[in-house]
């Protein structure tokens, strides 16, 4: 009987060890660049690549990039935008790039939180959301955001659309930012809210190690990643350091509402980890990346977290995103490793790198040998 015991579990851990072995995914490396330093990615229709970041990183390079078919990044729209000359205003270039979304329409929105430096000050003129045209390159839009939204200490960080609006974060000054696409008016709500504010109690570790700024105190990040369902029903937000809330869109959509009743709509969510992005597809599958582990995992509508993998080549996966394919790209700026957070010594280990993860039915995955890699020209 003992023995009829160890064969049925030495049988069911070879199975499970096959099972896991066949659907394991595997990272693509599809773009890396040993001076650039991109935390956020878009992909077009076409399959164009399209990174940026923040210079305040020590990225050197353009702040917005489409990957060219022999790797080199081609300053996106075009060099003026890119350029750092204090000669063109700050409301026609980029200052400090933290976020790039595709909508359903072909259009990018890039987010310029227009600060001088990380922990800075926000540039008057400077915080924006720029709209482009993927197939034709051109600017369709340039949305200005005024002190009244883009505060001092402001680093509006992340943006979901959904119907006729935008939600964006306030990682600096704790708040929700709604903008109505239709009117380009845009207001903050849930400011210094519970549900926007980074709890003292709670801290970023990455190895092992708490992340401190250069102050040396702990890092807070207020409200940073968000996500509209798969219905657009739900916005789901939260600092970096969690936890999440989530609010029902037609209540941030309310103008009429006061800060007091819109607080009372606010409803706890999850009790997530600290998170370098997260995204969800159409199946209302909610991805994140665990930095404590290195890990991508996701949430099922039922409400159960898979761990989708694990590999320390993922060291702090910023802001992921799919492309029309269904498939999963992971841009990892190592974001704890720049020398702003390590007494001004950078840690980062080159190249930085963009990786794609083919998730279809049951994780499966397309050969290694089939991936195209390039790799950025400096």
């Amino acid at each position: 009987m003992k023995m009829w015991t160890i064969s049925l579990t030495l049988a069911a851990v070879l199975f499970a060890a096959a099972t896991t072995s066949a659907a394991a995914p595997t990272l693509h490396v599809v773009a890396e660049s040993d001076s650039m330093i991109w935390n956020a990615t878009a992909i077009d229709d076409a399959g164009g690549i399209y990174v940026a970041g923040p210079l305040w990183t020590g990225s050197r390079g353009p702040s917005v990039a489409r990957i060219g078919s022999d790797g080199t990044p081609v300053p996106f729209p075009d060099e003026a935008w890119n350029t750092t000359q204090s000669s063109v205003p700050v409301e026609h270039r980029f200052v400090n790039v933290n976020a790039l979304r595709r909508d359903g329409a072909g259009q990018l929105w890039i987010v310029d939180t227009g600060v001088t430096a990380f922990g800075g000050t926000v540039v008057p003129g400077a915080a924006k959301l720029v709209a482009i045209d993927l197939s034709t390159g051109k600017i369709t839009r340039i949305i200005p955001f005024g002190p009244d939204v883009a505060r001092t200490h402001s680093y509006i960080d992340d943006i979901r659309l959904h119907g006729d609006h935008a939600y964006l974060t306030d990682a600096g000054d704790p708040g929700l930012i709604v903008l109505d696409l239709r009117s380009g008016v845009a207001r903050r709500v849930l400011e210094r809210d519970h549900s926007t504010t980074a709890s003292a109690e709670r801290s970023i570790v990455v190895d092992g190690r708490i992340l401190r700024g250069p102050d040396g105190n702990p890092l807070r990040v207020h409200a940073d990643p968000l996500e509209v369902s798969h219905d657009g029903q739900w916005l789901y937000f939260g600092p970096l350091e969690g936890p999440w809330s989530k609010i029902e869109t037609h209540w941030l959509n309310d103008v009429s509402l006061t800060p007091e009743q819109l607080a009372g709509k606010v409803l706890p969510w999850r009790d997530l980890p600290p998170m370098g992005g997260s995204v969800m597809d159409g199946a209302g599958n909610f991805y994140y990346s665990d930095l404590a582990s290195n890990s991508l995992k996701r949430i099922l509508p039922s409400g159960i977290t898979e761990t989708v993998i694990t590999d320390a080549r993922l060291h702090w996966v910023d802001a992921p995103a799919f492309d029309s394919r269904g498939r999963l790209y992971l841009p990892v700026p190592q974001i704890d490793r720049i020398g702003l957070f390590n007494g001004g010594q950078t840690r980062i280990k080159r190249p930085v790198r963009l990786y794609r993860l083919d998730i279809g039915h049951g994780h499966g995955t397309v050969p290694a040998q089939q991936a195209k890699r390039v790799r950025v020209a400096e």
